[in-house]
């Protein structure tokens, strides 16, 4: 199971964290991504990482204003989000994936999926 948390309402220019729990599971055996979904819209890649953490994978539109971590002692990643735009309000899906190479971090196939968390950015 896969718990994602952090979201919330913050004004332009400002951050939040995005924490995803990971229960069940040991993290280390996953590739972990976020992805992100607002109203209308389909649901887009925002960043990935690897089992290690030492490879990351971003979206061109959060590239430089978000970071991607992990602690696997605390089976948890997280997403670290700077510089946040209304464009960035959405609903933000942490997701696991035992079998994922670096090429196919964007793709949505992953195993399995977090229940979402609200991000608004208010102008």
């Amino acid at each position: 199971q896969l718990q994602a948390s952090g979201g919330g309402l913050v004004q332009a220019g400002g951050s939040l964290r995005l924490s995803c729990a990971a229960s069940g599971r040991t993290l280390s055996s996953y590739v972990m991504g976020w992805f992100r979904q607002a109203p209308g819209k389909e649901r887009e890649f925002v960043a990935a990482n690897s089992r290690t953490g030492g490879s990351t994978y971003y979206a061109d539109s959060v590239k430089g204003r978000f970071t991607i971590s992990r602690s696997n002692a605390k089976n948890t990643v997280y997403l670290q989000m700077n510089s946040l735009t209304p464009e960035d309000t959405a609903v933000y899906y942490c997701a696991a994936d035992k079998t994922k190479i670096y090429s196919d971090y964007p793709q949505p196939n992953y195993d399995y999926w977090g229940q979402g968390t609200q991000v608004t950015v208010s102008s």
